[in-house]
């Protein structure tokens, strides 16, 4: 007796509890597609496998489930591998599943063969390909395994087109899915940590990833707020603690000396909270590599040289907080006059700029009526570009995963079909894609998939007619810039003709009145609003400044 092995995958996905699978059906994969059809899995059609990627990442970094994406052998697998990268680089769980040539002649020279396993390897934390229908359950359950580990990641599996087209043994099914507890912390760890801790002057702590991950935001206020404790964030931290909060430092990660960074220079102990190294470099905060560092993580630091433990505490993030929080009975808020300053100082740059009139708009004035549409747990994605620098540094959030950013790998275009990702892993909230001009080219045919499928969602272009990021980066570094400027098509028009409802902001007073009227709406908006970047080199100019007298 045997059984369809293309069915046996299809089990396989459901027993991992996928509920969507994003992709491109190919000549090679039409089983799998058509297979998902009979199942409770809702196949997305995209209009680029790399937006049925970055539709995973995003799905995955919402969820916390492994988002899946699927590509045709070839040029199909190779569009998916950047946002199979962006997931990786941003410990993001996904699955990537590809077809591949036939056993018949996978050993040879023939048509549309790439050694797949060998490209998507570097990029991924599991990488295999199916050589027998009997393997599905293991290789299934392994991939999925190592993509929702302690720390994410993706998984890439391959599956040849004569493989899905085999019959495997009857008798096999889905194995069972084995979530690993996350530990208690050593308690000879949280003493050492303690001892440090006490011995410290000014300790401040450093919010990543890994606590936004494990939800560990009650438990970092709890702990901040008993100690006296300034909480700075990475980008990817972003609300893990509330900027509305009396110890909310701020954002780290801008690519000059910043307000929070002021935090870093003043402290003597940072207290590294579900920090990953690739969210910002060490040496930002502590170039000397004096300064006394807990890691509080589930699982080991990686080695750097502005990096070097005082103790590493391995376990539960939130548990580790709380037995840290129990053994400190010392509150160091005296030591801290200056983080009011730093915070007074990032508020300030926001609300200067926040009601002026001028047009085109300054981009704190975007980033608060923004956040004035949006509620405090609606998502906004900001992509790449200058555009994330204004948003990671100003954007007030309240929420975990609610401000996304690709900061590992740092990916442009990523917004727009990110968001198809979140409104179907989310439906309840508001989503808003913030997009530069650059990026949302790149990816706007997902527009297309927006609308087919239904999905309510707002994109914010800022436009300046040029990749705005690197014309900043050419100022600052050899004083001029060139090959940056490019000029847009009418994006109103372009919007409605993806049956999709665009809109033109000719005077600042109108966006977010604008906003707010597309964020309500049961569709699919695109809001052009043209920006002044004349504002990047004014900001970096006045850091400059300010990090000088400092």
């Amino acid at each position: 007796m045997t059984q369809r092995a293309v069915k046996l995958l299809v089990d396989c996905l459901e027993n991992e509890g996928v509920e969507y699978v994003f992709g491109i059906p190919g000549e090679e994969n039409i089983r799998l597609v058509d297979a998902l059809d009979s199942s409770s899995i809702r196949f997305i059609l995209t209009r680029s496998e790399q937006g049925a990627s970055f539709m995973a990442d995003m799905y995955g970094r919402v969820s916390g489930k492994a988002g899946v994406c699927t590509a045709t052998l070839g040029p199909g697998a190779i569009n998916l591998l950047l946002g199979v990268a962006d997931a990786n680089c941003d410990s993001t769980p996904l699955v990537a599943i590809t077809a591949q040539v036939g056993l018949n002649r996978i050993y040879k020279e023939t048509h549309q063969f790439v050694d797949l396993e060998t490209m998507f390897k570097p990029v991924t934390k599991w990488t295999k390909t199916t050589l027998t229908p009997n393997a599905l359950p293991e290789m299934v359950r392994a991939a999925f395994k190592s993509a929702e580990s302690e720390r994410p990641g993706a998984a890439w599996l391959g599956v040849p087109e004569d493989v899905e087209a085999m019959d495997a043994d009857a008798s096999l099914n889905p194995l069972p899915k084995n979530r690993v507890r996350a530990e208690a912390p050593s308690p000879d760890q949280v003493a050492r940590a303690a001892e440090a801790l006490k011995s410290a002057e000014r300790p401040i702590v450093l919010a990543g990833h890994g606590a936004a991950r494990a939800g560990a935001g009650a438990a970092l206020v709890q702990f901040a707020e008993k100690l006296g404790i300034p909480v700075a964030t990475t980008f990817h931290g972003k609300g893990v603690m509330p900027d509305d909060h009396p110890n909310a430092l701020g954002t780290t990660g801008f690519m000059v000396h910043d307000y929070t960074n002021f935090g870093f220079d003043r402290a003597d102990l940072i207290l590294s909270v579900g920090f990953e190294l690739q969210e910002i470099a060490p040496r930002k905060l502590n170039p000397d590599g004096d300064k006394k560092i807990i890691h509080i993580h589930r699982f080991p630091a990686e080695v750097d040289a502005n990096y070097s433990l005082t103790v590493g505490i391995e376990g539960d993030i939130s548990r580790s907080l709380e037995v840290l929080g129990e053994a400190v009975d010392k509150n160091f808020a005296a030591n801290w006059p200056h983080s009011t300053e730093i915070r007074a100082m990032v508020d300030h740059e926001l609300s200067e700029n926040a009601d002026n009139p001028a047009f085109p708009v300054k981009p704190q004035r975007i980033v608060s009526d923004i956040r004035k549409a949006m509620g405090r747990k609606d998502v906004v994605l900001a992509d790449t570009g200058a555009i994330k620098m204004w948003m990671a540094r100003l954007y007030p959030t309240y929420a975990a995963n609610t401000c996304l950013i690709s900061n590992g790998l740092a990916t442009m275009a990523f917004a727009l079909p990110g968001a198809i990702g979140v409104k179907l892993a989310e439906p309840e909230r508001k989503v808003l894609a913030v997009m530069g001009d650059g990026s949302f080219m790149m990816n706007s045919q997902e527009l297309e998939t927006a609308v087919r499928l239904g999905i309510p969602m707002v994109v914010l272009i800022w436009e300046d007619n040029s990749y705005g990021l690197i014309k900043w980066k050419m100022e600052l570094e050899i004083k001029r810039h060139k090959h940056v400027d490019f000029n847009n098509p009418d994006f109103v028009a372009y919007a409605n003709s993806f049956g999709a409802k665009g809109y033109r902001i000719d005077k600042a007073e109108d966006l977010l009145p604008t906003l707010k009227k597309a964020l309500a709406e049961d569709g699919v908006s695109v809001i052009t609003c043209p920006v002044d970047y004349s504002e990047n080199t004014r900001l970096t100019d006045r850091l400059g400044e300010l990090t000088a007298a400092l």
